[in-house]
């Protein structure tokens, strides 16, 4: 298959680079996509439908976590049964992952669509703009499936070395998804229900598109798919490694609903402030993730074909790769937040502005402790030690929670700012002390 890449040859840094370049143009243009969706809601139709969408965001952030982390497990089996060159296992691994995802995005769409009050209800969203929420959030939980589906066949090809083809078929889905965008909302004049349609019929073109090209191109999709045959072992193996980065992925967005839930009690400016800002922060820090998932990838392919001296080259480049790039995107943020706020937020709404930079300002200066807690989800995921990841999310978001909720009180919304980077400092030093003490033996 085209551009598929062997990881466990060539030089190191050149090798990561050039595999983890597609994966980050891929998320800059979901990211872009997300700045385009904020700015068109909150130009076009206003500040309420500006923090309803955002909190809808935050939601659909946390129900898709739970298929992203199942398809990112998937992926390290994937990776490691290549890096062993087992075709055999490697079609196995693939029936028994499809199963546990069609499963899990079934019960996930049904149980979202009948508990939608409830959740609207539980993330205290203010009544002025209950129903809007509730409404978009109906629409776009018909596309998890969809999202489902891009992200299993996205997992394979990553996996075998393959990261342009999903870029190409994201591509396709924000290009789409814009245009639609403009069209409902700004045309049609559809408001927060035109957002939410463009949102799923882009969704379902990028699966449609990467399945059908998956399933014409790559034989050994084709052969396990033509058998389909689910193995127990395999299943268990995929469930080990699934099921873990599912509850890392899931407990660190649910910690991030939680936060929302007290950001949405402080009303609808710090709410909109709140959705502008993590916006552009999320198109500032997220490549590092990318990069990050891409290292994964790298290092679990090594360990599966027994090179470890490139997994030790790996991990040196890869902390080298994203201080450097964290640092440099931090001081671009502190020094342009007001401006980047403005593409959001319209200067006379003075309130959302101010607060807006402030969180950018407060939380920017320490991006180099995601970017490192990015590294050590990845690295743990692939040498197999998934329930790392678990711990690890769980000391930054249950530090955040827990600051933020005894801060907000007496210090306000600054209280929830000042908590992220402390729940990062502390995960990123025990994801180090862990390392030293155990992983290096």
């Amino acid at each position: 298959m085209a551009n598929q890449q062997d990881l466990t040859k060539g030089r190191v840094m050149h090798t990561m680079s050039l595999f983890a370049l597609p994966m980050i143009f891929g998320n800059l243009l979901q990211q872009g996509y997300n700045i385009v969706d904020t700015w068109v809601v909150g130009h076009m139709v206003g500040p309420d439908a500006l923090a309803a969408v955002g909190a809808a965001f935050a939601l659909m952030t946390f129900l898709t976590s739970v298929l992203l982390g199942l398809c990112m497990g998937s992926g390290t089996v994937f990776s490691l049964c290549f890096g062993r060159q087992d075709r055999k296992e490697l079609q196995d691994s693939i029936c028994a992952s499809f199963l546990l995802l069609a499963a899990v995005a079934a019960a996930l769409t049904a149980l979202s669509l009948l508990g939608v009050d409830a959740l609207v209800r539980w993330m205290q969203i203010p009544q002025e703009i209950t129903r809007m929420t509730r409404d978009y959030l109906v629409l776009v939980f018909w596309g998890i499936p969809a999202v489902a589906a891009y992200n299993f066949f996205a997992a394979y090809l990553k996996a075998v070395g393959n990261s342009f083809i999903p870029l190409v078929f994201l591509g396709v889905s924000t290009v789409s998804n814009i245009l639609l965008d403009l069209l409902f909302v700004a045309v049609f004049s559809w408001g927060t229900h035109g957002a939410a349609f463009a949102t799923v019929i882009s969704q379902y073109l990028a699966a449609l598109g990467i399945g059908l090209f998956v399933l014409a191109g790559e034989p050994t999709m084709r052969r396990a798919f033509r058998r389909f045959q689910v193995q127990k072992g395999c299943l268990a193996t995929i469930a080990s490694y699934s099921v873990l980065t599912c509850m890392q992925q899931s407990v660190m967005n649910l910690g991030i609903l939680l936060v929302q839930g007290l950001v949405n009690s402080f009303g609808t400016v710090v709410m909109a402030a709140f959705a502008a800002a993590v916006k552009i922060e999320a198109f500032a820090y997220m490549p590092a993730q990318e990069y990050a998932n891409a290292f994964s990838t790298f290092i679990a392919q090594n360990k599966g074909a027994g090179q470890q001296k490139r997994v030790s080259c790996g991990i040196r480049c890869a902390v080298f790769t994203v201080l450097c790039y964290c640092l440099a995107v931090s001081l671009l943020i502190w020094v342009l937040a007001e401006p980047m706020m403005l593409i959001f937020i319209k200067a006379a709404q003075t309130a959302i502005l101010l607060e807006g930079i402030r969180y950018l300002r407060i939380v920017a200066p320490f991006y180099c402790g995601i970017g490192c807690l990015f590294l050590f989800y990845g690295l743990y995921r692939a040498l197999g030690k998934p329930s790392m990841s678990v711990v690890l999310t769980v000391i930054s978001l249950g530090t955040r929670v827990v600051l933020a909720y005894a801060l907000a009180p007496t210090v306000g919304a600054a209280g929830i700012w000042w908590a992220i980077p402390i729940g990062w400092g502390l995960a990123d030093l025990t994801g180090l002390l862990y390392y030293v003490m155990r992983m290096r033996k």
